[in-house]
């Protein structure tokens, strides 16, 4: 059982910046910060969830099952993340490519502690063994000092797991199997990385998160495992009986001259090309929310609308269903992942297909972060934008993908990825 109690703050930001600061001393930790970019499903601005007192961590063998078991035993709040390689357990894939961080497949906990942050109002959950640790919190959370910054001895060099020589043939190979007929579209990843590398997890957070100001922005702790996730993209939320997924497909730059900003934006708006792959993967999660959802329940509500961030404009689509009230939400989460965004078309010949071609695991990137409540309502991100960090081994990687489709060309495509890790790659090496 939990402690409710209900606080206002005046000066919500400052309170939020040492609530982040303070959640530092726990070894398991979940930020989740919407940034205050207005969207139309926020339940929350933000959340912390802080000090596990059970957790589940695991390979992806039987790991929906796992984290059914888990969830329903708990009858509580968890936090954590579902890495991309679960895929093996939905259908009958692997993972063999090179894995240099070691991020387990799938890590949940049961926060001691949780704080729900909307507007100036803040939400504290405290299980009932520790409410009486509240006051004294709020006192410590008040005098938290911002994290200053570190200094390295040494540059951070960012390394490319795929030469640029080969990405372009691994493109083209993929373009061959298109007009093969073996897949519609992919979604093709390569990994960037640094080697014996201290980076001060906090501090590289908020500046990535000051550079993208995203609306599913995570700041994730696993002990020695970080992931600083700067993500503009829902995977998927469940809310009472309705079911809702935002895939992004369809990315242009930004511009700091205002009439050149909007000629970008109207030329994504019109893209065909980025339109296809939008529309693809928008029945590609229909498909895959009809899995669970009542008969005839499965709306689009949003087709490629233009959202605006403050590094990339973005098509993204909205896709609800409705769901009976007996639908365990693993089976949802299970039926749907990885997300379609991440995939491609038809799904499994996608998922084989980059399995063969991508020269890194992708881990937890492609996968997602977020919460299950009592209730079953969860509310989960996409991994992208995002370095993630093993501080034992002073291992550093971020990776970014993009959508293959017949109309690709190779060198279009690269330049995307470039745009798409230009925040990442920014805040490590200045």
């Amino acid at each position: 059982m939990r402690t409710k109690q209900i606080h206002t703050f005046e000066a919500i930001e400052n309170f939020k910046s040492q609530l982040l600061n303070w959640s530092q001393q726990f070894e398991d930790v979940v930020w989740l910060d919407s940034n205050n970019y207005k969207q139309h499903y926020s339940s929350y601005d933000a959340i912390l969830a802080v000090d596990g007192i059970t957790a589940i961590q695991t390979d992806y063998h039987k790991g929906f099952e796992k984290l059914k078991e888990y969830y329903t035993t708990t009858n509580d709040w968890v936090f954590g993340y579902i890495a991309y390689d679960l895929k093996n357990d939905v259908e009958a894939l692997t993972s063999k490519n090179y894995d240099a961080l070691g991020f387990s497949d799938l890590y949940f906990f049961q926060p001691k502690k949780i704080f729900l942050i909307k507007g100036n109002q803040v939400e504290t959950l405290y299980l009932n063994g520790v409410c009486n640790q509240l006051d004294q919190d709020l006192e410590s959370i008040k005098k938290s000092k911002e994290v200053t910054q570190s200094k390295s001895n040494n540059a951070i060099k960012i390394k490319l797991r795929t030469p640029k020589a080969s990405y372009f043939k691994k493109v083209k190979d993929i373009l061959t199997r298109i007009k093969r007929g073996a897949i519609y579209e992919t979604n093709f990843c390569q990994e960037f990385y640094a080697e014996n590398t201290s980076i001060n997890p906090l501090e590289t957070y908020k500046k990535l998160n000051t550079i993208s100001k995203p609306p599913f922005a995570s700041f994730f702790k696993a002990d020695d495992k970080y992931i600083l996730c700067a993500s503009p993209e829902r995977y998927i939320k469940k809310e009472a009986n309705r079911i809702i997924s935002q895939p992004i497909k369809g990315t242009a730059k930004r511009s700091q001259n205002k009439v050149l900003d909007n000629e970008l934006k109207n030329n994504l708006l019109q893209d065909e090309k980025e339109r296809s792959e939008n529309i693809m993967i928008v029945d590609l999660v229909r498909n895959d929310l009809s899995k669970t959802a009542l008969k005839g329940s499965v709306k689009v509500n949003e087709l490629c609308k233009i959202y605006t961030f403050d590094q990339v404009h973005q098509m993204i689509s909205t896709v609800t269903s409705q769901v009976a009230s007996s639908t365990h939400p693993i089976d949802i989460i299970k039926s749907t992942f990885p997300m379609g965004s991440m995939t491609g078309a038809p799904k499994i010949a996608a998922m084989t297909i980059m399995e063969d071609l991508e020269d890194a695991k992708r881990g937890v990137y492609s996968g997602a972060i977020g919460y299950i409540k009592p209730n079953s309502d969860f509310d989960f991100n996409v991994v992208i934008r995002s370095i993630l960090y093993n501080a034992t081994t002073n291992y550093v990687s971020y990776s970014v993908g993009g959508a293959i489709t017949a109309k690709s060309d190779p060198l279009m495509e690269y330049e995307e990825c470039l745009i798409k890790a230009k925040a990442m790659r920014t805040v490590l090496e200045g």
